[in-house]
């Protein structure tokens, strides 16, 4: 069985640098877990290291966040769905929302179960996934403000979700105008600007983010230590806490040209043939691992030398290169990991989860 390593001293050098960072400009943070797909182990790696809020976009995740540790503070982070709406007042303390009539259903749960929910009213930043647009949030923060049992505690936005689009400082700054224009307007407090991602951290490192962006969520930095706007190395930072390992099942020499008629694969891929590959084979490994567990695009060989030819539902083929001998059937073929990459394995019953 292929399976995905967490190696923790890596997983903790990476934590202890962000909390540092975070600490140096006073901002709050929490660990954006959905990544780990509720995986109890590394839910529990991650509140020994100390992390005292952690967000999900899965409720089920969160419950398990609360079994572990009833005093994690947990934040739900999409607008909740109406037959989510007891779980989500359950086993998440904070919920991001975006509609009114799911606000009210927030509050009269809330009553229920005897609790204050604590909402971030999102924002559209030009994304274009969830968010009010900044001129109705008057409007809207009115309309909610004296609902029982909710408590205002913040207002948010995403950047580079859905379309790309970029932060910027400007951004960023019209988030801070949009908090002290309530503050202003309603003689209130709004203890959360959650303006930053990971995404953001560039800026935050070259002093472009205004003080008033208070809280930042952060996943996929943490875990792979990317600049995710150069997509280089951040200084201090561990790119591998995630490793995948795939057994070799076969190693074959076969002709590089398929033979017989061809027509579409199950993916819908043709296979284009290249006239100089005729009367030439190669080394082959197949790995136990597919694409029920995984696109093999977001997969890095630790040996460049090695080149995906193509996967099925079960099975990856490699072009083992001159140097074939390098490998024999049982060894193991180590990756590195894309975010995507990473969130599909986790996903997968089919590979083990393991920590080192």
């Amino acid at each position: 069985m292929a399976f995905i390593k967490l190696y923790r001293d890596k997983l903790a050098s990476n934590y202890q640098h962000l909390s540092r960072l975070f600490a140096e400009h006073d901002i709050e943070w929490a660990v954006v877990s959905k990544m780990l797909c509720g995986n109890r182990a590394y839910l529990e790696e991650f509140i020994g290291l100390g992390s005292r809020s952690i967000c999900d976009s899965r409720i089920s995740n969160l419950a398990t966040v609360k079994d572990i540790d009833p005093d994690v503070e947990t934040i739900y982070i999409k607008p909740p769905a109406k037959r989510s709406i007891e779980d989500v007042v359950r086993y998440a303390d904070v919920s991001f929302n975006t509609e009114r009539y799911t606000i009210e259903l927030l509050s009269a749960e809330a009553g229920r179960q005897g609790k204050v929910h604590r909402v971030i009213i999102m924002i559209e930043l030009g994304d274009l996934r969830e968010g009010i647009m900044g001129s109705h949030l008057i409007e809207f923060y009115e309309s909610i403000l004296k609902l029982p049992h909710i408590e205002v505690v913040g207002i948010g936005a995403n950047l580079n979700c859905l379309n790309g689009v970029m932060p910027s400082e400007d951004k960023l700054i019209q988030m801070s105008l949009y908090e002290q224009l309530i503050e202003a307007k309603f003689n209130v407090s709004i203890p959360w600007v959650s303006g930053g991602t990971s995404v953001i951290i560039p800026l935050l490192l070259r002093g472009q983010v205004p003080s008033g962006i208070n809280h930042f969520r952060v996943g996929e930095a943490l875990y792979f230590g990317n600049n995710l706007i150069t997509e280089e190395p951040m200084e201090g930072m561990h790119t591998d806490v995630f490793k995948l390992f795939a057994e070799v099942i076969e190693i074959t020499e076969k002709p590089k040209v398929p033979i017989g008629y061809l027509g579409e694969n199950p993916s819908g891929e043709s296979f284009e043939i290249d006239e100089d590959d005729y009367g030439k084979s190669s080394y082959r490994a197949i790995l136990d691992i597919g694409l029920l567990d995984v696109d093999a695009s977001y997969l890095l060989p630790d040996d460049e030398k090695l080149q995906f030819l193509g996967a099925s539902s079960d099975m990856i083929v490699l072009d083992l290169g001159d140097d074939y001998d390098r490998y024999k059937v049982g060894d193991l073929v180590s990756f590195n990991l894309k975010y995507m990459g990473a969130l599909n394995l986790l996903n997968s019953d089919y590979i083990e989860k393991v920590v080192a």
